[in-house]
């Protein structure tokens, strides 16, 4: 199901908006780990915004992703103060654990370590 202009405009207005409250107004709060929104899907009502981060440098990921839930209300301040006067409605944000790259990363090992021979000449031609 295609999300509308309206839903993936305010979706990159809020991904845009989170990254700098992460990296400005928060910077230090998660300690060293680099937090990125990597993607904001939002509800047709626009009164929902799934954040999907993605965390480096993160010693325990699971435990920043909890402090993050802790904060969950100080970050939809932050973005309420940014955003409030663009919008009727600061959206709840649920926060997920992005591991689309981690998972890239085990692939790209597992197939770096595949022993695949060469295919022999008599296998070329027959194709």
């Amino acid at each position: 199901m295609a999300a509308g202009t309206r839903q993936q405009k305010f979706s990159r207005l809020i991904q845009k908006d989170l990254g700098e409250i992460f990296q400005k107004d928060m910077g230090n709060a998660f300690g060293k780990t680099f937090i990125t929104i990597t993607e904001v899907e939002m509800s047709p009502d626009l009164g929902l915004a799934k954040v999907y981060l993605s965390l480096m440098l993160a010693e325990n990921p699971k435990a920043t992703m909890e402090e993050i839930q802790l904060k969950k209300s100080e970050i939809r301040k932050h973005l309420g103060n940014r955003i409030g006067k663009q919008v009727r409605i600061v959206p709840e944000l649920v926060f997920y654990l992005d591991e689309t790259l981690d998972q890239a990363n085990r692939i790209e090992s597992i197939l770096s370590k595949l022993d695949i021979p060469p295919a022999d000449d008599e296998e070329k031609e027959d194709n």
